[in-house]
């Protein structure tokens, strides 16, 4: 039989987007309540590969990554996704858009082998965790670059992304070596 091993924590990645940046900085705001400070933040891009999100959001979105400083249990993806539908539900009362739903927030965690979101939707390849909440795997790591599978959203395969990604890693790797030794189960 093969030994148990402690879950190693991870590095929690959120990507945000709406039409109003100021609307963004907000939503990570409340997060840092709760989930510590930003360690890493991209900068802005259009988020421009699909047009799913313009009924309800706005026909010009806004992303930005962002990876906070602290490590996170895996287990927790769920509860922290939830929290995020939380912040998001709370948005409207900002006054800082009149859209149906002025933000998303998709929080996702980075190991050394793989990138994963948190989705409230089922669909084959996702695995479900609990509370309405399901992961998949978006990206895996392969030949030092990240990887995409067929169902990988068209925004995660860009090359901007992708080097937030890589630098993220390499933020993890580095906080890797300050966490005490993990020990076996007995």
């Amino acid at each position: 039989m093969a030994s148990i091993k402690p879950v190693v924590p991870a590095l929690l990645v959120t990507a945000a987007f709406s039409e109003n940046l100021s609307l963004i900085n907000w939503g990570m705001e409340q997060m840092m309540r709760y989930l510590g400070p930003i360690a890493l933040e991209s900068e802005p891009f259009d988020f421009n590969q699909t047009s799913y999100y313009s009924k309800e959001m706005g026909p010009h979105l806004f992303k930005k990554l962002f990876a906070f400083a602290d490590l996170v249990d895996p287990s927790k993806l769920a509860d922290i996704k939830n929290m995020t539908n939380e912040i998001e539900s709370t948005s409207h009362s900002t006054s800082l858009s009149e859209q149906p739903r002025p933000l998303n927030l998709d929080p996702g965690l980075l190991n050394l082998g793989k990138f994963m979101l948190a989705t409230t939707k089922d669909q084959a390849h996702r695995i479900y965790l609990k509370d309405g909440i399901f992961a998949e795997v978006t990206l895996h790591f392969q030949d030092k670059e990240f990887v995409e599978w067929p169902w990988t959203y068209a925004d995660y395969r860009t090359e901007h992304v992708k080097a937030f990604l890589k630098k993220a890693r390499s933020f993890y790797k580095e906080k890797l070596k300050s966490i005490p030794p993990i020990e076996e189960y007995p």
